[in-house]
């Protein structure tokens, strides 16, 4: 055998990999679209399979494929479709998946694709010659039965989205929260200085400080939860321009029921089929919520950063893991390196909205939207970013972390800060004079108080109490 073969298309013939899954269309793309080298990543095409699958599942018991007009399949063919179509879903094809991310803006080049890989498998399993001239499973009479790439693949993309939020980073914010909560309790006797504008500020407890993470990644989980929900209306049953034309009626309502059981996800049929063809809303809003955990995140891992600075000129307020050496001239130095690759990766998802908001805004007229190929890209990529960047912060940075007790008890003596306490018995404007002297004087607060006999000695006492100002007063 050659190392290519012949195929041909609706356009003529087309040389293609001998051995390849994919056919004619698929090479096409391959030859037009040599852009960024980047394939669809790989959830999006196990979705396609997975949607594939459905489809077929549903044409089979509707009786669509044993009816076919031009070529009946019988119940091997069927089962060969569906089982090649799992294979798929299953990641077992994905190197005959080569089209480019950027390509046809409605994904049709990687809808034909799929559908082409699934057709030729197919014919293999089911014992026939996938080389043939007519193929006895066809890409588009059999494996596209009543879709159309405008609702495939817009549908794909809700799927994979969904289930990657739902597999991988609301497990990724949960675990993070819990260590978040651990290390809160454990230091909620660990009294610290606390910063505004980075500058010294009343006291807290380093557990109220990290409690206070602890309820951002919270309200993350929450963001991501709403994120996914964003997703379940799905574009199928549409077909191209969301009349339904050339599908059954209860075609897209049973695809959608089919996908909900597989993945434990509440998808159902679009409302308006029209609204769901003509525009990517949902991927916006979607994004939008990545956007904000992407927001959260970068600001915890920063605020990590900040605390652990030093170790003997900083904060130093934790102790972060050693991970590795941090310098390649300055010997003995670590730096704080999961946190800066949390930074770096919140902010490419922060970058990626504004292409989903550009592709969105800009990307759909009439009855499609054709950026979704790079949308899908995007959307996917943030997902993976936030989910993996958040699981290596948490296992390799916030699991270790250490208070440095001694650190933070030393900084609120010194902090002018204290004066605040004496609001309530002398007037802001004294306090702040007391402040103003003490930092000229190189004092604390309370040696001057003492000094200056501000205060009888129990009341400054109890004024400049630092746990007292943690809590609000009766």
């Amino acid at each position: 055998m050659t190392d290519f073969r012949i195929e041909r298309d609706t356009m003529g013939e087309v040389r293609l990999p001998a051995k390849a899954y994919y056919g004619a269309q698929t090479q096409r793309a391959v030859e037009n679209f040599p852009i960024s080298g980047r394939a669809l990543p790989a959830e999006l095409i196990h979705a396609l399979g997975l949607v594939k699958w459905a489809a077929a599942a549903v044409n089979r018991d509707l009786g669509r494929l044993a009816a076919s007009p031009k070529s009946p399949l019988g119940d091997r063919q069927v089962e060969a479709l569906l089982a090649a179509a799992r294979e798929v879903a299953d990641g077992r094809l994905d190197g005959q998946f080569p089209v480019d991310v950027f390509q046809t803006g409605s994904g049709t080049s990687s809808n034909m694709n799929a559908n082409e890989v699934i057709a030729n498998r197919a014919i293999e399993l089911a014992g026939g010659d996938r080389f043939g001239a007519e193929k006895s499973i066809h890409p588009n009479d059999h494996v596209n039965l009543g879709q159309s790439s405008n609702d495939v693949f817009p549908t794909a993309i809700h799927v994979a989205a969904a289930r990657t939020i739902e597999r991988r980073l609301i497990p990724a914010l949960k675990r993070c929260e819990e260590v978040f909560l651990e290390k809160a309790a454990a230091w909620r006797d660990i009294l610290k200085i606390g910063r505004t504008h980075l500058n010294d500020a009343t006291p807290l407890a380093l557990g109220q400080e990290i409690g206070g993470f602890a309820r951002q990644l919270h309200r993350s989980g929450d963001q991501a939860g709403t994120g996914r929900d964003a997703l379940l209306e799905l574009p199928i049953g549409g077909t191209a321009v969301g009349t339904g034309i050339n599908t059954h009626r209860e075609f897209g309502r049973r695809v959608c029921k089919v996908l909900a059981k597989e993945t434990g996800l509440a998808f159902v049929e679009a409302v308006d089929h029209f609204e769901a063809s003509a525009q990517r809303d949902a991927l916006v809003a979607c994004h939008g919520r990545l956007r904000s955990i992407a927001a959260t995140l970068f600001g915890v891992a920063n605020n990590i950063r900040w605390l652990g600075c030093g170790p003997r000129c900083g904060f130093a307020e934790i102790k972060l893991p050693a991970r590795q050496p941090g310098s390649s001239i300055m010997p003995g130095k670590v730096n704080p390196v999961m946190s800066e690759a949390m930074m770096q990766a919140a902010a490419r998802v922060l970058g990626n909205d504004q292409t989903i908001a550009i592709c969105g805004a800009a990307g759909g007229q009439f009855q499609l939207n054709v950026m979704m190929p790079v949308m899908a890209d995007a959307v996917l990529e943030s997902v993976s970013l936030l989910s993996g960047a958040t699981s290596a912060f948490t296992e390799h940075c916030l699991a270790g972390i250490e208070a440095n007790r001694e650190a933070c008890q030393a900084a609120v003596e010194k902090s002018l800060a204290l004066a605040t306490g004496l609001n309530p018995q002398i007037g802001y404007e004294r306090a702040a004079a007391v402040a103003k002297e003490a930092f000229d004087t190189g004092k604390t607060i309370r040696e001057l108080c003492r000094e200056k006999k501000i205060l009888p000695d129990d009341q400054f006492e109890e004024a400049l109490d630092p746990w007292r100002m943690t809590r609000p007063q009766s």
